[in-house]
């Protein structure tokens, strides 16, 4: 496999062989399965949110906070479903973590699993440019070797939606078995579900899965495990980050403009080597920049 020769392709927004698709996840998963959980992180990382298959504001984004060949990304995961180029967006961050594994770390979303792909756009996709499911079937394979969460200079915790009530430390999630579909309940589903809200412990969510939690439980989660921050996706922020619970949690928004038609601005998060915090807000990708795609009928609420 040419590795550098497929980034190449992707990073035109083109799409590989389907044979190059298959070897590039089979070695994405020889990579991510030694991972562990819980990443472990050394700073300085830029921390980025959801990306929804927008393959042209993902290239806004990287030039920006800048080139993934020279900085260290944490992508939380929601890389598909919703925008035109699910398959190109997320083949290309995968290629980059093959590239170089050490400077790209990728968690999963509530979106990286076969049910809700299947509703929400990418199997469409991927059935629309190969003719058959077997590249969306290669994709999801790798969706259960994603990591959950990351931990980033001992003190900032990283996850694609929140927390959960099975979780009270750190070192439990790594007793998790990660390497399945995502499950409808237990504390897997929890942390890609999950929203703050402003209540003070938990309540259920509207969502139907998952359960929103509120001060306390962030103050409590943070306290237990040494942290000063919880970092997460999942929700859209019109500013393209939104903080919580007095700067304890910070939710982190990186597609611009969502679905097409939300008007929003997105954000990047730098951690320095510091732990220090710059924000980083930018629009979408200017017309002239992207291919425009016949748009794919799926349903109007958001998740």
């Amino acid at each position: 496999m040419d590795i550098d020769k497929i980034i190449e392709v992707l990073s035109k927004c083109q799409t590989p062989s389907e044979y190059e698709i298959k070897q590039l996840c089979n070695k994405a998963i020889e990579i991510l399965i030694e991972e562990a959980n819980v990443l472990r992180i050394v700073p300085p990382v830029t921390i980025c949110g959801d990306i929804h298959g927008q393959f042209f504001d993902l290239v806004e984004l990287f030039d920006l906070g800048g080139s993934p060949f020279e900085t260290n990304y944490l992508f939380m995961g929601d890389f598909v479903d919703r925008g035109y180029y699910s398959l190109e967006t997320f083949l290309y961050l995968l290629a980059l973590k093959v590239k170089n594994p050490r400077r790209i770390s990728l968690l999963r979303g509530n979106h990286e699993c076969r049910q809700i792909t299947k509703v929400y756009g990418f199997y469409l996709e991927c059935v629309k440019k190969y003719g058959n499911g077997n590249v969306w079937r290669y994709c999801t394979e790798v969706f259960d070797h994603l990591s959950l969460t990351a931990l980033i200079g001992n003190s900032i915790f990283s996850v694609h939606g929140g927390l959960s009530p099975s979780i009270k430390t750190i070192n439990q999630i790594s007793l998790i078995n990660r390497k399945q579909e995502l499950p409808h309940e237990g504390p897997m589903s929890d942390m890609l579900w999950s929203d703050p809200e402003s209540i003070q412990n938990w309540g259920m969510s509207p969502r139907g899965a998952g359960f929103i939690f509120g001060s306390e439980v962030v103050k409590n989660f943070n306290r237990t495990n040494g942290l000063s921050l919880v970092t997460r996706a999942h929700q859209l922020c019109m500013d393209g980050f939104q903080y919580m619970f007095n700067n304890s949690l910070v939710t982190v928004w990186s597609a611009p403009n969502y679905f097409y038609r939300s008007g929003n601005i997105a954000a990047i998060l730098e951690i320095g080597n510091n732990l220090t915090r710059q924000f980083k807000t930018f629009k979408a990708a200017p017309k002239e920049k992207r291919i425009v795609k016949v748009k794919m009928t799926i349903p109007k609420y958001f998740l």
